[in-house]
């Protein structure tokens, strides 16, 4: 029988370059679906509709990437408005069954209630917890932060499963969320990628022994300045020329980044080539002595499974990040841990790292280990696809609904 179509709709970055939902999207093209995507024209993505890989995109034109409150506001009205006509147009085309919501923001019920009333079952995939995000960004709570709590809420209560990036996420939406833990299944992030295709780049280290990476967003929660000024330690405090590290990424922040990388005499050191490609960053990954996710704790990280750690594990390679719930239980051993938000620490983690080969070297293996066994993709595609069989019931297949066990013991 012809499983039914899937609207999935994601609104901070456009498909393909949302890995997560990208993978899901193929997963869900593998299990029989007919999979249309609704997503932000941005970062170079700006062709209005595609058809990639059997996946049919729509794209809608947002407002700029938020810097500040009315940023955040100017953002997520006018990906609001794009969604919804582009659901509808979606729906008089392709008459989905299945209303795939992916967060931030927590505002898509005002998408999806419009068709949970005609019968569409809707999924709500917690990519981040939204209020703890706002507090991070904001430093504080006040009036919106509580309406933003209310916004959750209600996506909750439209939501018929929901998908949680980790354990921290399940608990959430189990006890804030109400949801019923049969109807809360982890699909957890995991890099598709085969390190073997990639080559090494030694230009990448600019004539330096060592290379030290990092990628990801560069917005003001994500700690990058953090990390600049770590490397401010590394280079006058401590004296260290031999490392070259390279920023890979791009967010409301960057600007202000390369301020302070000028600021603090860094150009030589650190070079910030913003988004790159596949090919780039791959062969990045392959090249670099240490990654750094360099997020600094705090309520909202420590809920987060970080993308970088996973891409560093992918390559078996060693990592320096903060001490995070959710860090520490993607990583586990694969990875050294600083116990506090000082730069100072973190630069003093990364010497101690680049210092240790043998370390390191023992540190990617059991990164790869991990994520090729209890963390892998494959073992989250099993949830993914008995969570659309639980929304959908009998009409989707007979078959009983087993979820699989992604979350790993630390070490």
């Amino acid at each position: 029988m012809k499983k039914p179509c899937v609207l999935i709709i994601v609104e901070n970055l456009p498909v393909p370059l949302d890995r997560r939902v990208w993978q899901q999207s193929l997963a869900l093209r593998d299990a029989g679906y007919e999979v249309v995507v609704v997503c932000p024209k941005m970062r170079g993505y700006t062709a209005e509709s595609e058809i990639l890989e059997g996946i049919q995109i729509y794209r809608h034109w947002i407002s700029d990437e938020a810097c500040g409150l009315w940023g955040f506001l100017a953002e997520y009205t006018s990906a609001l408005i794009g969604e919804w006509c582009l659901a509808w147009r979606v729906w008089f085309r392709h008459r989905f069954r299945v209303l795939h919501l992916c967060n931030p923001p927590d505002i898509l019920f005002l998408v999806a209630w419009p068709f949970k009333a005609m019968g569409v079952k809707v999924v709500y995939d917690v990519h981040d917890l939204w209020p703890e995000m706002f507090e991070a960004k904001f430093n504080k709570r006040g009036v919106l932060y509580w309406a933003i709590r209310i916004a959750e809420r209600l996506t909750y209560a439209c939501a018929d499963v929901v998908l949680a990036t980790n354990q921290s996420v399940r608990e959430v939406a189990i006890s804030r969320g109400s949801i019923q833990e049969q109807d809360v299944f982890e699909v957890r992030t995991a890099p598709k990628v085969a390190p073997a295709s990639f080559a090494h780049d030694p230009t990448l280290r600019r004539g330096r022994r060592y290379l030290v990476g990092y990628v990801g967003v560069m917005g003001n929660a994500d700690g990058v300045d953090l990390l600049l000024e770590a490397v401010h330690h590394i280079k006058t405090a401590r004296g260290r020329l031999d490392i070259q590290f390279l920023l890979m990424g791009t967010g409301p922040e960057y600007e202000k980044l390369l301020g302070l990388r000028q600021a603090w005499h860094l150009e030589d050191m650190v070079e910030m080539p913003g988004r790159v490609s596949n090919e780039f960053l791959f062969n990045a990954l392959k090249t670099m002595d240490l990654g750094v996710s360099c997020d600094p704790i705090n309520p909202y990280n420590h809920h987060c499974t970080m993308n970088k750690v996973l891409e560093y594990m992918a390559f078996e390679k060693a990592q320096v990040l903060y001490d995070l719930k959710e860090g520490r239980a993607s990583a586990g051993d694969a990875a050294y841990y600083v116990a506090e938000n000082s730069p100072r620490a973190l630069g003093d983690a990364i010497l101690t790292m680049i210092d240790d080969p043998a370390k390191r070297r023992k540190m990617g293996e059991l990164g790869w280990q991990r994520l090729s066994g209890q963390l892998s993709w494959e073992r989250s595609v099993m949830n993914l696809t008995a969570a659309y069989r639980r929304a959908l019931g009998p009409e989707s297949s007979p078959d009983a609904i087993v979820r699989v066990d992604t979350v790993a013991a630390t070490g």
